[in-house]
């Protein structure tokens, strides 16, 4: 019998976010429970250090410049994931699963053709852009209904479609994407979550709202988890729980996001360890993959989709483009097995930059280089409001096009870390190894040439909107 999937992608957080890791700082319990009955990974590495970008990777097993989804900016249309991928939503719905996405989508947010309907999801109940308010919401179900806030707790409404996902397509195989926005800004809870922290010293109001947030999307596994054993469903559904990526860090005063996340070096944005190491979180228990186990291979996000379809006994088209994933369901299973030990990430705003914000790790060394500031920065991020809160607008007219212009200096020198031995990067080797910094370099240049290539063979990076004038 094919197993249900459940795939869980909450929205910046870190290993150091749940209470397991971080001494009861925070309240985790059903992430707590889940880690003792499932199979956690010590090197699970998302697509990206922000959001979009990982999300294409998950979802075609490809990098994502490959996939067009290359920024966060959803007003130039740089979050699109190009209509010649196909999803794992697609993959699954063809071989006979429902398949279902609740919570954010962020990949093409006002022109329907990008719409998660027509990427493989029967059953959608989204915002499409990149981030949203808790409570002034405007959320749509399917193409047709768009709801205005009601009252309701974003987090609690994406749980409850979720469940009512559960019980509608218990008797059939199903694909189900929940896609929490949690713990993502703006920064709101419920006022009695936050004062729940009030007690933990040292924390400033942005991280007892963090926590609260997480708190209050912790509930909801545990419902969508309790939902699961009610309807029989425990032992044959795969449930896989990640972020996708690191914390989101900064802010100002008591606004300021900083907090504990194990001793990692960076946070959202940037090619550290805490930017695109997250929680990987996996049960099967009817596949074998269960029982508190660790595995400590490296697995990245474009290796789900050829995991899940060999879970679900599906294959990959013949025709589909080449991944860039491999299949890791041995290594799951505590059976000899490989992964891919050698993987790259970059990202800048705007067009790509492969001297900016890019790493390499092979095997137990890892190259970065650091951000060019000139890079990072984002001159028209007053479009954000309107795109949260007003997104009719870009619907209605279309997006902007093309890019800000940019005078962009040398980069720094590249930084060279053993993983294997300084986890948490500390010490910068590249001075006493200039051969394997040149070799890695080499490496990572190559490999930016080829998905950028890729992404150029797409035939308007900057596409309009096809119903506007602009």
């Amino acid at each position: 019998m094919k197993p249900n999937i459940v795939f869980i992608l909450v929205d910046d957080m870190g290993y150091g976010d749940f209470a397991a890791f971080n001494n009861g700082l925070s309240s985790t319990p059903a992430l707590d429970a889940l880690i003792k009955e499932s199979v956690c990974l010590t090197q699970h590495y998302t697509g990206s250090p922000v959001c979009n970008p990982s999300r294409a990777a998950l979802l075609t097993g490809r990098y994502p410049h490959r996939t067009g989804s290359i920024d966060t900016l959803e007003w130039r249309g740089l979050e699109r994931l190009a209509l010649r991928e196909t999803t794992l939503a697609d993959m699954l719905r063809a071989d006979g699963y429902a398949t279902g996405l609740i919570g954010k989508w962020h990949l093409g947010a006002f022109d329907p053709r990008y719409h998660p309907r027509r990427r493989g999801f029967d059953d959608t109940v989204c915002f499409r852009g990149g981030m949203h308010d808790y409570y002034d919401w405007r959320i749509e179900w399917g193409t047709d209904t768009v709801r205005r806030g009601d009252g309701r707790y974003l987090t609690d409404l994406w749980t409850q479609e979720a469940v009512q996902f559960i019980h509608r397509h218990r008797q059939e195989p199903f694909f189900l994407h929940v896609t929490y926005n949690a713990p993502h800004t703006p920064l709101q809870a419920p006022a009695s979550l936050v004062r729940e922290f009030d007690d933990r010293a040292g924390l400033t109001e942005g991280v007892k709202t963090l926590y609260a947030m997480i708190k209050a999307m912790d509930a909801g596994v545990a419902r969508i988890l309790d939902t699961l054993q009610r309807c029989g469903l425990h032992e044959n559904t795969v449930v896989v729980f990640s972020s996708d990526n690191g914390p989101q860090f900064g802010g100002r005063g008591e606004g300021r996001m900083d907090r504990f996340n194990c001793h990692f070096n960076g946070c959202k944005g940037n090619p550290y360890e805490g930017g695109i190491r997250v929680p990987g979180i996996v049960r099967w228990p009817a596949g074998g993959v269960s029982g508190g186990r660790t595995v400590d291979a490296m697995v990245h996000f474009v290796d789900w989709l050829p995991t899940l379809l060999a879970m679900a006994g599906a294959a990959v088209p013949r025709d589909n483009l080449p991944l860039d994933g491999v299949g890791v369901l041995p290594v799951l299973r505590g059976e000899p097995g490989e992964t891919c030990t050698e993987r790259c990430w970059q990202w800048n705003r705007y067009a790509p930059v492969g001297s900016s914000n890019a790493a390499i790790r092979d095997g137990d060394w890892k190259l970065v280089r650091p951000a060019i500031p000139e890079t990072m920065t984002v001159p028209d991020v007053r479009h954000l409001q309107t795109s949260m809160y007003d997104p009719e607008y870009f619907i209605q007219h279309g997006i902007f096009k093309g890019g800000p212009e940019r005078d962009i200096p040398p980069p720094p020198p590249p930084e060279l870390f053993n993983i294997a031995e300084d986890p948490l990067e500390r010490r910068d080797v590249s001075g006493a190894h200039p051969d394997r910094v040149h070799a890695l370099s080499a490496k990572l240049d190559a490999w930016f040439e080829s998905v950028e290539a890729d992404r150029r063979t797409i035939a308007d990076p900057w596409r309009l909107n096809p119903e506007s004038g602009w």
